[in-house]
Order: C-alpha cells, then sequence, then structure tokens
C-alpha cells in the first residue's frame, strides 16, 4: 500500500477562475500541465521526489490530456526521453535530484545539447545543496555550462515559479536549447498560492498521434561531423538567441532601492533568504523594498552582458550573491564588466563564505560586512546587534551543555529489516575478522553511524561492487559490497554483478531486498510484490518481499552460482551465511539476499488491516517485546548490538542494582530484532516475547482467566 496523492491529484484538476494554494514542487507539477507537456519521466529523490509521485498516481487524468508519465530505471534513462523533442515538436519534462542524477544523466544531456531541440525540454532538478542536503556538494551550474544548457533558478514565489516554468519551455524552443529548472529544498517546500489557468492537452501526444516518424535528417544526430557545427550553433545562434529572448520577456528581474550607488546581484532562488537578511539588518522590509536595488537573476545561465552592464554603470560596489563553490557567476561579471570598460567593484566570495548554504544569518553576516566597505554611512548597528544575540544564544547553550549541541545523525527506522543484517555482520567478523565494506546510496548507509560505523566508501548509487573492484586485489580477506534493490536496478545489476562475473572476481555481495526504492519515499520498482500478492496475504502482518523472485532470477540468468537467500530477521542465520560466503572454497561472486521488507510499507499495509478487524470485531494478535527487569545485567551490549531506538534505559527498581537497565518503548513493531540478537549473539536471557490478542476467542479468554487464577494463587501475599 503506497502513500496516496489523491488530494494533489484533485489539485491537478484545476482550471482558468480556480486558485491553488500549496507546496512549491506541486506548483511546478501544475505548471507543467498548464504548459502542454506530452511526456513526464524521471528519477525519484529529495526535494523533487513529490513530482513523480504525484503524476504517477495521476495516470488517469494524464490519459485523458494525453500526457504518457513513466518512472524511469535512472537518471540517464529519464535523459534519453527527451530525445523525443529532438525531431518532434513535442514539449517533454523529467526530472531527478542533483547534484548526483545529473551525474548519470550527463552522458545523455551532452548528446540531447549538441544537436538541439524542437519541442520544449525541461529537467527539472533539485538542488540538493546546504545543511538539509543528502549528497555531494556541488552545483547543477557546471553542466549548464559546458554542454550550453538553459538554466532557471526562480524566486521561490508560486505565481512566478509557475510563469518561469511556461517561458522555460517557450525559450527552449525559441533557441533550441533543453532547459534545466534548479529548485533548491526551500523552493520545493515554499507555500502559496497562484491563479490557475486551463491545464493544456497537446497536440501532439498519445492521444494524438504521429501517422509517421520524421524524415531522415543526419544533422540532428549526436554524431560527427555534424557534431562540428553544433557547436559552432551554440555559440554564434543559440546563445546570442537565448539572451535577446531573456531580455525581451523580462525573465531577469531589475528591482529598484533608495540607493543608487550600490547594488545586489542575486541568484532568483536566494531571493527570499537575501530579503529576510536586508530586514534584519533594517536596510529593507518584508517584501524587498529598501535601499538597495537588486538584480535578481531567474536565468543564471547564459548570463545578459548588457543587462549586467547597464545594472552596474554609475555604481561604486556590487554585491554578487551565489550560493557554493566555484564563484561562477562573480567571475563571469568580473570579465564582463572589465570587457566593457566599467569600473564597478565586484564583491562576492572577499565577504561571503566559499561554500555552504546561504541562510539568513550567513547572508546578513555578509551583506554588513558588504556595506561597512562600500556604503560606510549606512547603519547596520541594529543588524550586528541582532547578530551578536544569535552568537551570546549559542555560547549560552554551550555552555549549559559543557559543549555544542550533540549530533542527532539519521537512524533506521524502528523494525528496519537492514539492522539485523548489520547486527549479524558485527557478529561475523568476531569470528573472521575484520573486512573491507564497500557501501552505497540508501537506508543501508545508515549503518555507517553509531553502534554500526560499517562502511569504507560510498562511490555512487548502485555502485557499491564496482567501486570493490581495486580493493579486492590487495586484501587478503574477501571484500563485501552492500546495496539495496533499488540501487541494484539503478545501476548495481550492470557496472557492479557483471562486471564482478564477466572479471571472474571473487567477492562477497550483500543485497538488501526490501521491496521498494525505500530512501526516495519508498516507491515501487520491478521487484515489488505486486498487487495480486498484496491481495492474497491471508495475514498482512507478514513480510511480502519473499514472493517476488525477479532479483534471483536475474542473478541466475547472469550466471551467479553461489546465491542465498535469507530472512533479514533472522539474526543467526544471517551471521552464518555471512561467515560461509567469506570462508567457503568457491572461488567467484557469492551474492547473499537479504529478505525483509520495508517497514515503512509494512505498516502502511499493516495498521488499516488491523483497524478494519477491530473494528470487525475480527482476531489478530500483536506482537510486542520486553525485558526482564530481574534478569536484565545492564551491560547494555543488547543496545550497543542493535541501536533500536524503542531500546532504551530506565531506572531499575531494584535498590542494589546501581546500572540503568534495558527496555522496550512503546514504539516496538515486534520485528524480533532485540531477542534474535540475544539469541545470536548469546546475550543474557531478559527479553520475552508476548503477544496481545485483540477479539480473542472465548476459549482463549476462558484460559487467560485461569492462567491469572492459578498465578495469583502461587504468588506471595
Amino acid at each position: 500500500m503506497e502513500v496516496s496523492f489523491d488530494k494533489q491529484v484533485r489539485s491537478l484538476r484545476l482550471g482558468a477562475g480556480d486558485t491553488f494554494h500549496g507546496e512549491g514542487i506541486l506548483a511546478i507539477t501544475k505548471a507543467l500541465l498548464q504548459s502542454g507537456v506530452a511526456y513526464v519521466g524521471g528519477y525519484q529523490g529529495a526535494p523533487v521526489s513529490h513530482l513523480l509521485d504525484v503524476l504517477v498516481q495521476a495516470r488517469d487524468y494524464l490519459a485523458e490530456l494525453g500526457v504518457h508519465v513513466e518512472a524511469c530505471a535512472n537518471e540517464a534513462s529519464a535523459a534519453a526521453m527527451l530525445g523525443a523533442s529532438i525531431h518532434y515538436p513535442v514539449r517533454g519534462a523529467v526530472t531527478w535530484k542533483s547534484i548526483v542524477g545529473t551525474n548519470v544523466a550527463a552522458d545523455a544531456l551532452s548528446n540531447l545539447a549538441s544537436p538541439g531541440v524542437r519541442g520544449g525540454a525541461l529537467i527539472v532538478v533539485g538542488e540538493d545543496y546546504g545543511e538539509g542536503a543528502s549528497v555531494i556538494q556541488e552545483r547543477t551550474y557546471a553542466y549548464a555550462l559546458k554542454s550550453s544548457l538553459l538554466l532557471f533558478d526562480p524566486r521561490p514565489e508560486l505565481a512566478h515559479m509557475v510563469r518561469v516554468v511556461e517561458q522555460a519551455f517557450a525559450l527552449s524552443e525559441a533557441t533550441n536549447m533543453p532547459a534545466i529548472l534548479q529548485l533548491r529544498i526551500r523552493a520545493c517546500h515554499v507555500r502559496g498560492s497562484f491563479a490557475c489557468s486551463n491545464n493544456l492537452a497537446p497536440a501532439i501526444s498519445a492521444r494524438g498521434m504521429l501517422e509517421a516518424p520524421a524524415s531522415f535528417d543526419y544533422s540532428r544526430l549526436a554524431h560527427p561531423p555534424v557534431t562540428f557545427g553544433h557547436e559552432k550553433l551554440k555559440t554564434e545562434k543559440r546563445l546570442p538567441a537565448a539572451r535577446r529572448a531573456i531580455v525581451e520577456r523580462g525573465l531577469n528581474e531589475w528591482l529598484p532601492g533608495r540607493r543608487d550607488d550600490i547594488g545586489l546581484i542575486v541568484q532568483g532562488g536566494l531571493y527570499n533568504s537575501v530579503v529576510g537578511a536586508l530586514a534584519s539588518l533594517g536596510l529593507s522590509d518584508a517584501f524587498g523594498a529598501g535601499e538597495l536595488p537588486m538584480l535578481v537573476l531567474n536565468v543564471t545561465y547564459p548570463l545578459v552582458p548588457e543587462q549586467l552592464r547597464d545594472f552596474c554603470l554609475g555604481k561604486r560596489a556590487v554585491l554578487t550573491i551565489e550560493e557554493g563553490h566555484p564563484a561562477y557567476i562573480e567571475q563571469e561579471l568580473q570579465a564582463t564588466l572589465r570587457k566593457l570598460d566599467v569600473q564597478t567593484a565586484v564583491h562576492g566570495k572577499d565577504v561571503l563564505p566559499m561554500s555552504g548554504e546561504y541562510t539568513v544569518e550567513v547572508l546578513a553576516r555578509g551583506l554588513a560586512d558588504f556595506v561597512d566597505t562600500a556604503a560606510p554611512g549606512i547603519d547596520v548597528a541594529p543588524g550586528r546587534q541582532w547578530l551578536a544575540a544569535v552568537d551570546e544564544a549559542r555560547a549560552s547553550v554551550a555552555r549549559t551543555l559543557g559543549g555544542s549541541l550533540p549530533s542527532r545523525p539519521p537512524q533506521f527506522c524502528i523494525g528496519c529489516p537492514e539492522r539485523p543484517t548489520f547486527a549479524a555482520l558485527k557478529l561475523a567478523q568476531r569470528r573472521i575478522g575484520d573486512v573491507h565494506v564497500a557501501a552505497d546510496i540508501g537506508c543501508h548507509s545508515f549503518a555507517t553511524f553509531e553502534p554500526f560505523s560499517i562502511g569504507h566508501s560510498i562511490l555512487g548509487y548502485g555502485m557499491s561492487l564496482a567501486s570493490r573492484a581495486g580493493v579486492s586485489p590487495i586484501m587478503k580477506r574477501r571484500v563485501l559490497a552492500v546495496m539495496g534493490d533499488g540501487g541494484f536496478w539503478h545501476n548495481g545489476l550492470l557496472t557492479g554483478v557483471q562486471s564482478a562475473l564477466f572479471n571472474r572476481d571473487d567477492a562477497v555481495l550483500l543485497i538488501f531486498k526490501n521491496g521498494y526504492t525505500s530512501a526516495t519515499g519508498t516507491q515501487e520498482i520491478i521487484s515489488t510484490p505486486d498487487d495480486a500478492i498484496k491481495a492474497a496475504a491471508t495475514d498482512k502482518t507478514q513480510s511480502l518481499v519473499a514472493q517476488n523472485h525477479v532479483i534471483e532470477r536475474t542473478l541466475q540468468g547472469l550466471g551467479v552460482q553461489w546465491l542465498r537467500r535469507v530472512d533479514s530477521y533472522d539474526v543467526e542465520h544471517m551471521r552464518r551465511t555471512l561467515e560461509e560466503a567469506f570462508t567457503t572454497d568457491f572461488d567467484g561472486l557469492k551474492v547473499i539476499v537479504a529478505e525483509g521488507e520495508c517497514q515503512l510499507e509494512r505498516q502502511r499495509r499493516v495498521k488499516p488491516w488491523r483497524a478494519a478487524r477491530r473494528k470487525a470485531g475480527k482476531r489478530f494478535v500483536r506482537v510486542k517485546y520486553g525485558v526482564d527487569e530481574d534478569t536484565c545485567s545492564g551491560d547494555h551490549s543488547c543496545i550497543r548490538l542493535s541501536g533500536c531506538p524503542t531500546l532504551s534505559v530506565k531506572p531499575s527498581s531494584d535498590p542494589l542494582k546501581v546500572d540503568p537497565v534495558a527496555t522496550v518503548l512503546d514504539g516496538c513493531v515486534g520485528c524480533g530484532l532485540c531477542g534474535s540478537n540475544a539469541h545470536a549473539a548469546t546475550l543474557c536471557p531478559s527479553f520475552y516475547r508476548g503477544e496481545v490478542i485483540v477479539n480473542a476467542r472465548w476459549i482463549e479468554r476462558v484460559a487467560d482467566r485461569f492462567r491469572r487464577t492459578v498465578i495469583g494463587m502461587l504468588q506471595p501475599a
């Protein structure tokens, strides 16, 4: 049972006269339909997962419009979809998480940008940069720069963002350049409203099909010798056309200020934070009206030299506010002004940090330094006082705690099937010795945190087995690669398994088969239990992933000879299997498939099932684990081995026990890991398994009363 987006799907049907209310990413989704998009694809990833998730669930409505939507195997396959717009006047959009997704898609993007497009082609990327990011800290700008792609970075206001989407398609068609729409985390989640337009059914679509393909035209291929001509087209026609269109359509915004001797050149996506910083310094109101004029770059590539010149003329200094490194915009501004003999001083990374997210506080500090340097007559004392108060509050907390705030690293969900597997790996290493572990992108990367601290490298989604290829030859002990089923289908099957088999590598691969691409929002994949399996399950509490054997059949079809399937929650069995994989005489790739359904998806199925049975008066059993306080020794090795958030400590009621004892909190989902760990690691026998019977049968009630009576008689008064 996947997450329902019924409310969001209904909002896509809004038309002229209606007002949309919601988040930025859903507004972008609506804007695609208002722009007459004919096909949409992509690969999920924060912060843009919502876009594809909603459209996949809106397939019935999209079919009415003739819009095709496809959840792609990876970002490269999504980018390749845009090839439809090379020959045909159809608008297409794809989406993924950047920068990692853009890295994967780079080959297709280069080959798309070379011949150019006839129909508008838009890539919606989630610019996962800054404090809330989950990937390496790089930016999309370099790809726009190297491949001559339009790069939009809209001011985070819903009506404006929707207009930019519509203009991005138009500009892509006018210049034959694919376009990238860059959305930061804050832009995706900003809330607001806008006046809707009617959705446009594309003229050429799944409902209005072409009678024949386009005539063969070699110049539309990204293949020599025409690629040499494509390069000239980029510089001589496409980029000049883009610059003209940016000016004619007013895509960049020149916002006036009371002063004209200094100014700000701002990436559009940073506008809201800049206004917040200016307001904190007393230089503007909450809506941005104030002292300093701003040139808001809603299109950050290509830049328009004449527009930059006109803004800077007559000013002593300008501050370029560009997040991250390298400072592409600042460097181009410097070069442009010097070529045009404009002597305005350019500031940027000299007063703002070279890297990291530009929050309101960071911007306020940089803006204050810029004003002190370029216009010392402006009073920013109120802002300095606010910043000093922030510093004092932070120092006060540190003094109270005796240090800085403790880190709160992410963890596996309660009952996650991956936690017991890493517990088994810790136990196995006690016997076979430490092993090199090539980790991967996904939920399982949480094992790099305490209490496991497992994983030596992360080289990309599904790249773990490939990344250990250089390590295996220099290790006396076999190397372990870990990946999820999402990573397996994304990249691991070809770059890892196929390569290891071809090279006859002696390695161990552990695949977490939890049934979903869990880290990106539990989207379904080819190895997800299908609806028929879910419907046929008589006990909805059981894991269903074991009934889908696509991964195993694929591995066997490729030639994997050593293959084991193990229940993730059976720690002892998993420990023995891992030890076997590292000690067997078999020379070749050894694959262990750890089967355990994603606990989030399992609970989404289990909770409604239990609620329905409870309401109908039907019997069901809920498992709960606990700790016998009298038996618990208080050494807490059970906690160090599992790290489950519901396995905690409490003060002992026994006055002779100084140390706190272990306890299981109410959030327990009954996965059984604590007891399984205690058995596999020969820990103290303090865990007990209880069964809570709801709507018990009459004979069970009678038996329960009898037991309570006997126990009461045996207890002391």
